[in-house]
Formats: C-alpha cells, structure tokens, sequence
C-alpha cells in the first residue's frame, strides 16, 4: 500500500529518522546545556582543547565516525565488548546505536548555539537574580532559559534537520537493516542503488521541503532575535 506515491517500506524509514530526530535532539538538549554554559564562562585553558572536540564532527567525514563508533560499540569494542560480558547486547546495528550516533554528530549544531546565547545573556542577570534571593533552580527555570530561549530554538531546529539528512554515521552504525535501523536517507540511497529514480525522487523532495521548512524557521528566527548560531 502507498501513501502520496511512497512505499509502505518508504515511511516506515520516515518513522524511523523522525523518531530518531525526535530523540536525538530531546537528549542533546538535555546533555548539552551544562557544557555549553560552561564553555560560555569558563577560562580555563582546556576549553580550547573542549572547543575542539565539540567542533570536531564539522571537519571529519562521517564515514570515520561511523567507523569508530562501529568498533567503539561492536562486539569486540569498549562499550560493545563489556555490556555482551554483562550479558546484554552490543550497541551495533541496533536503534540505539544510531541514536548515540547521531546525538555525537550533531553535537556542534546544539552546544555552539547554546554557547553563543549564554554568552549574549551574561552574568549581570544571574547576579540580580541572586540579590533577590534567586535560587540556582530558581536562576535557571526564571532567568536563564527565557533569556537564552532563542539560542535553545536555534539548537533544536538545527540538530532536528541535521539528523535528517545523516547518512555516512548511520550507515556505518545501523548497516540500513529494513524496519529496524534503515532511516530515509539510507533507503534513498538503495532506491539509487536499484536504478528506483522515481521512489528516491519522492523521499528526497520530502527530506528536501522538511529541511528548508526548518531553517526558514531558524532563519527568521536570527533576524527577530539577532541570536548567533552555527549555520550549516
């Protein structure tokens, strides 16, 4: 059966990258917010060092990350290799695995946009906050997150439409396996692959409009706000 001239199979790949955008995006934001605060202010040397290793998804080709994470959470890897001697799973090929993936490679897109709105924001409201007997709860739900909101949409909007395109990491980490770690972006690929020009067509035009929609969003949301972000 087909939906707007797109396979069963074909949005069952759908599903599988926006649940996987969706998660993605919802733990980088929760991960990313203490690290970018302090990479906002701190002045210890190693932040460069930091700085650096957040950047670093930016300038490597995918296919390496997939690769080290392939061996990373593979049988015989770190992660993989211990949690099978504890009689779990290994992480490879699995949802999970892709999930890890791709929160490491949109890293840059959450924590420098964070970065720059803390930065934007300073400390004079904290310190007004907390002469008025502001809790560190209080700072945070009160001051910080209204002030730094647009940095936040910025983050999202921009880790959510980066996932959706992911391609090299995820097929490295998932290996396209069909209904379970094949995204829409792997199964264009095979449509390829195939000589299915029609079928990739019609998922790359819906990868396409959902990705400008996004940063038209993002876009209109600098000019309004004037917050500083990474842009792709």
């Amino acid at each position: 059966m087909t939906y707007f001239g797109i396979s069963e199979a074909d949005w069952a790949a759908l599903q599988l990258t926006l649940r996987l955008a969706l998660i993605s995006t919802a733990l980088l934001l929760v991960l990313c917010l203490p690290l970018a605060w302090w990479l906002a202010h701190t002045q210890r040397r190693i932040k460069v060092v930091v700085e650096a290793l957040v950047a670093l998804p930016l300038v490597l080709p995918p296919t390496v990350i997939g690769f080290y994470l392939l061996i990373l959470l593979g049988p015989r890897g770190a992660v993989g290799g211990t949690l099978e001697r504890l009689g779990a799973s290994h992480l490879a090929f699995t949802f999970t695995g892709l999930v890890i993936g791709s929160m490491i490679y949109s890293l840059p897109f959450v924590v420098q946009p964070l970065q720059n709105a803390f930065q934007a924001m300073g400390r004079r409201p904290l310190e007004v906050a907390a002469t008025l007997r502001a809790g560190p709860l209080d700072r945070l739900v009160s001051v910080v997150l209204p002030l730094s909101r647009q940095g936040l949409l910025t983050a999202a909007v921009l880790s959510f439409a980066h996932t959706l395109g992911e391609f090299g990491v995820l097929l490295m980490i998932g290996g396209g396996i069909p209904g379970q770690t094949q995204v829409a972006s792997i199964a264009i690929y095979s449509h390829v692959e195939a000589f299915d020009h029609a079928s990739a067509h019609r998922l790359s035009l819906f990868l396409l409009l959902t990705a400008f929609a996004l940063l038209v969003c993002v876009y209109a949301l600098n000019k309004r706000f004037r917050v500083a972000g990474i842009m792709p």
